[in-house]
């Protein structure tokens, strides 16, 4: 039998979450060590089977397959395409970067509230969403999939509500009321979403005697297995509702913003460059490939939607005075580009979305992190309260400003590859909504110049003298993150080269093909 390098991969953190939250509580430091070495090793993996994976090879690649409940047809199945394993990449390099940047942010403090700052806690919760989600993007069995899109909630529930944001210090009541008061909202919406799905999957079943996209796949070819057009429609819907909250799309997004912020900066990141992921990806592997008729009829509603949560998002990013809200509302616009390129049913649309997501990741990590660094030093979210940050931090200020750029897609930095890659397939087969959708650019340029504006220039305040510039720790967790968005944005290539093929195998599965572009006959 062949290595498992999949279930490795996803079993390392789970393994470190464990060992992790073993560590004897006076041992705080160890935790951390052992959390990062654990995350590292994940990374390694994650590397081996990036580097094993056929770009031009079968559609998914280091599958594994045991039987698991068998009266239930359900099965442990894992396998990547091209899509799956550059997330999981992501995955596994962003959570060290994670820990590393919230390394002192469960230390205990002295208040009442040190209770919920179990330092081993913190750091075994970050490892168990990293093994949930990196199996989520492995798992090709729906029924396990389902679990995993419910159980990453618990973790992450605990994440936001108990290790909350230490800008609130000196107000622990009404700090701990907010970061509750996200946290229940971030279960409830998630859990909503996954009851209906729970209904979606159990209607699958009973259609097509199977949890296995491989064998449903297998039965459409051969025709063994129909499925009414309602039928098919509504477990569609059920499907999709539970990933558009996960996403977010509008108008199902408001739990994002105070989830964001709420949660430490770490976290942040975990919840809308890591977990989010899950949404988007789920369109991609469970929407189009199992439901294809449903999803082109669903289409011009979804764009809709999409296009409402690009202009809405970036036009509440832009009145925001709050730094870390104004980057969740960014990125409900840019999930808006992600699902519009998705939906535009086009290869150069879905490419860019899925690029999208990776670049997205890197960029609002990139930008989450140092906005946290500048919070950590200030104590304070609001924006009103800083200015003139880069005449005494300009390091802190110069990676800041980089992060913003690549938040608004500046050509030069990844970002850009991914929208104009979206734009074009948009324009290529919806051209309207395609021009809706580039306000959310301008926009974009508004809400990130203005934030550096604030922030960064202008006169020294009170409240930033003396502010020191980024410490090694931090340099280490920002630099890498920079190079990555310069060297894709240079040369998309290598991550192009992946995602393209798994993207023709979701054009064929809903039969569609590029618009031709029309072109004038010569008098």
């Amino acid at each position: 039998m062949s290595f498992p390098l999949l279930t490795a991969t996803a079993a390392l953190p789970a393994i470190g979450a464990i060992a992790t939250a073993a560590v004897p509580a006076a041992r705080r430091t160890a935790a951390k060590w052992l959390a990062l070495l654990f995350s590292l090793a994940t990374l390694v993996l994650a590397g081996v089977a990036l580097a094993r994976f056929e770009p031009g090879g079968a559609r998914y690649q280091l599958t594994e397959s045991h039987a698991w409940i068998k009266d239930f047809g359900v099965r442990y199945e894992l396998g990547v395409d091209g899509i799956g394993v550059a997330l999981m990449a992501l995955t596994a390099l962003l959570i060290p970067f994670v820990i590393l940047a919230g390394w002192h942010d469960a230390d205990p403090l002295e208040t009442k509230s040190s209770r919920w700052r179990p330092t081993q806690g913190f750091f075994a919760l970050i490892l168990m969403v990293e093994a949930m989600v990196i199996l989520s993007f492995e798992a090709t069995d729906v029924f396990l999939f389902y679990i995993l899109f419910e159980a990453m909630l618990i973790p992450m529930y605990f994440l936001i509500g108990g290790f909350g944001d230490r800008a609130h210090a000196g107000s622990d009541e009404n700090a701990a009321a907010q970061r509750s008061y996200a946290a229940v909202k971030f279960l409830l919406y998630n859990l909503v979403g996954g009851l209906i799905m729970l209904a979606a999957v159990i209607g699958l079943y009973v259609v097509a005697g199977t949890f296995s996209l491989s064998e449903i796949a297998e039965a459409r070819a051969n025709g063994s297995l129909s499925m009414a057009t309602s039928t098919e429609r509504w477990l569609f819907l059920g499907f999709f509702f539970a990933f558009a909250v996960k996403a977010p799309l509008w108008p199902l997004h408001t739990w994002l913003p105070n989830a964001m912020g709420e949660a430490t900066s770490p976290v942040a990141v975990l919840i809308t460059a890591v977990v989010d992921k899950v949404g988007t990806f789920a369109m991609l592997r469970f929407c189009l490939q199992l439901f294809p008729e449903a999803s082109e009829w669903a289409t011009p509603v979804i764009l809709v939607l999409a296009l409402i949560s690009i202009v809405y998002g970036a036009l509440l990013a832009v009145g925001q005075r709050d730094i870390k809200r104004l980057i969740a509302y960014a990125s409900i616009s840019h999930f808006g580009f992600i699902i519009l390129g998705i939906f535009a049913m086009t290869s150069q649309g879905q490419s860019g979305a899925t690029l999208y997501m990776v670049n997205h990741g890197i960029s609002t990590a990139a930008l989450m992190l140092v906005a946290g660094f500048l919070i950590t030093r200030r104590g304070s979210r609001l924006i009103a309260d800083y200015g003139g940050v880069q005449k005494v931090a300009p390091v802190l200020a110069g990676t800041f400003l980089i992060g913003g750029l690549a938040t608004l897609s500046l050509p030069g930095l990844s970002p850009f590859v991914s929208e104009f890659l979206v734009l074009v397939g948009t324009f290529s087969a919806y051209p309207a909504a395609g021009i809706v959708a580039t306000t959310g650019i301008v926009l974009a340029a508004l809400y990130v110049l203005v934030l550096y504006q604030r922030t960064m220039t202008g006169p020294v305040k009170a409240g930033v003298q003396g502010m020191a510039d980024l410490k090694a720790r931090e340099l280490v967790v920002v630099l890498p993150l920079i190079a990555l968005l310069i060297f894709l944005g240079v040369y998309p290539k290598p991550l192009t080269e992946i995602v393209n093929p798994a993207v023709q195998h979701t054009m064929s599965d809903v039969q569609k093909k590029d618009p031709q572009p029309e072109v004038e006959a010569a008098k």
